[in-house]
């Protein structure tokens, strides 16, 4: 017997007024549009039609059916076990981005836009909205050779994604910058979501905590092939030091690069990070920081964003972006 009938707000109002995802998803539509995903489709315990978020080929399915129908990605797959991030959330991040660059509250739109997306991994969802919400040109660095392969595979298969994304390999993991960046290379923007874990160890407890949350029973912490529902390979999910280590490294890192970048951002999913990252960004004398709050339902996260330039050479280097070739 189900319970009774959920009421769900009519808009996602925490996500950015452009999202695209305010809405609930209309599973009939998607389903017309990718035929595979209505077998995924079923009614849940408030009668609403939904998927199992803990089947990984549900959510694989599901990101392909967005992206069909909100960004025309005709073509995109990853392979098994890679990270298949929440679409929304993503574009969240794009979004507040392009006000960030804005002026005035205008977006820049172009190709001239040029941002740099570090760990770009499997899916190369960043460059994907980015490049066809507001036409901009990406740059996905990435360690991972599986990763590089799919991310390539994607955007050659779609003519739109060809001339607007670039994938490149980062030989060092040390190196964040060093070997991403070009020598007289511009980039309007860094784009990061860190490792969030300091240990296989940790990732595997936020897996059986992510697990049982969706079925809202214990989980013997015994079950070791427990996984993220939104998947996720050793490096996309912890890194020695976790998140607060590698975005201190960034940070430090980033000075080297104070004349090739206008501004250098990175999520931050911990609130208790914030504070040594604010360390950091004293450390090496930033001109400007900001913290940009965004939220999806329940969950809250922030982007610090971070420039070297003065307000002047900031406008400067806006009025200069149209005369680059």
């Amino acid at each position: 017997m189900s319970d009774k009938k959920k009421v769900h707000p009519k808009e996602k109002t925490k996500l950015h007024p452009r999202n695209k995802h305010r809405g609930r998803y209309d599973f009939k539509m998607l389903s017309e549009e990718t035929p595979e995903l209505a077998e995924f489709v079923s009614l849940n315990k408030f009668g609403d039609e939904s998927i199992n978020f803990f089947d990984a080929g549900a959510v694989k399915t599901l990101n392909k059916a967005l992206l069909k129908h909100f960004y025309k990605v005709e073509h995109w797959n990853i392979p098994d076990g890679y990270l298949c991030p929440p679409i929304p959330g993503r574009a969240d991040y794009i979004h507040n981005i392009a006000d960030l660059l804005g002026n005035n509250g205008e977006a820049p739109k172009g190709k001239k836009v040029k941002c740099l997306d570090i760990g770009v991994g499997a899916n190369c969802v960043y460059p994907i909205i980015g490049a066809t919400q507001y036409g901009w040109s990406f740059v996905g660095i990435e360690i991972d050779s599986v990763a590089i392969h799919s991310a390539k595979n994607i955007i050659t298969a779609n003519e739109e994604l060809k001339e607007r994304i670039e994938v490149r390999k980062q030989d060092n993991p040390k190196n964040i910058f060093y070997g991403a960046i070009n020598d007289g290379e511009l980039i309007d923007v860094t784009i990061c979501n860190p490792p969030f874990h300091s240990s296989a160890e940790e990732a595997q407890k936020g897996s059986l905590r992510k697990l049982s949350s969706l079925h809202k029973k214990n989980v013997e912490e015994t079950d070791k092939d427990a996984k993220l529902n939104f998947g996720g390979v050793n490096q996309e999910l912890w890194c020695k030091g976790g998140e607060k280590k590698f975005v201190r490294d960034m940070i430090r890192q980033s000075r080297q690069y104070s004349k090739s970048v206008l501004w250098f951002t990175t999520l931050i999913s911990k609130q208790n990070n914030l504070n040594s990252a604010y360390e950091a960004l004293k450390n090496v004398n930033v001109f400007e920081h900001k913290v940009i709050e965004m939220g999806q339902g329940t969950k809250s996260s922030r982007i610090v964003a971070w420039t070297f330039k003065t307000k002047a050479q900031q406008e400067s280097w806006k009025n200069k972006r149209n005369d680059r070739e």
